[in-house]
């Protein structure tokens, strides 16, 4: 009976877990190049009781890594990344990856994400061209050209498959291992004039967030039953015993 409720429990502190990923994701179905929030369960075995309880774990988060729709934006600053590549930036601690193409030139010249942080080129160096020489063209592999004059390159990075993600502001992620500069340009490169939407599927969530209420109603329904079984036997086994 104990086992029962407790094994409750666990179940709502993954739903809870569950709801809170599906209403930041819908939160940020606008946000560009946006990766939805997963959570990843596992089974915990106790044996405190006389035969082995399976509870469910709260949960782990991951990020998802499918692709975004890409969105035609007419700004020639504005890139999409096509494939599984990621473009990068620097960030306060280091290198940060994102598929958030959206660009600006600083009054130095230098080309900056919407949040000022500095583009990376393949080396990790920040990328200078002339603010006063015209229109960026921007090729598939990241060249970057003003005038015919190859000025700079993006940098195009690819993140192990394997390596786990840990979220920077709302589109950037800092794997924890190493990303290697893309090479070979067949499968992947960057479209000019385009930026990268949200992989969240508004519909997915609202159908998953309506699922999960309803579980969490469930289970919330077994803890009471549970509960009053529970009290309905202490006053059974407490009542005195008539001669």
């Amino acid at each position: 009976m104990q086992s029962a409720l407790y094994v409750s429990l666990s179940a709502q502190v993954a739903l809870e877990k569950r709801l809170e990923t599906i209403a930041n994701n819908m939160a940020n179905m606008k946000t560009a190049a946006f990766r939805a929030d997963a959570v990843k369960f596992e089974t915990a075995m106790s044996r405190a009781a006389e035969s082995p309880v399976a509870f469910a774990t709260s949960g782990e988060n991951y990020i998802s890594r499918k692709p975004g729709a890409a969105t035609p934006t007419g700004n020639m600053l504005d890139v999409a990344v096509a494939g599984r590549s990621w473009l990068a930036f620097m960030g306060p601690a280091g290198q940060v990856y994102t598929r958030d193409g959206r660009m600006k030139i600083n009054l130095n010249g230098e080309l900056q994400n919407v949040n000022g942080f500095p583009i990376a080129d393949a080396g990790g160096a920040p990328i200078i061209v002339d603010p006063d020489a015209g229109p960026l063209t921007i090729s598939r592999d990241g060249t970057i050209t003003q005038r015919g004059n190859q000025v700079g390159v993006l940098g195009l990075f690819d993140i192990p498959t394997d390596a786990k993600l840990q979220r920077f502001g709302n589109s950037g992620v800092i794997p924890d291992r190493p990303a290697v500069p893309v090479l070979d340009f067949v499968n992947t490169g960057v479209e000019q004039g385009y930026v990268e939407s949200s992989n969240v599927d508004a519909l997915t969530e609202l159908t998953q967030m309506i699922t999960v209420s309803r579980a969490f109603q469930g289970v919330s329904s077994l803890i009471e039953n549970s509960e009053g079984t529970m009290q309905n036997a202490i006053r059974t086994l407490g009542e005195p015993t008539k001669v």
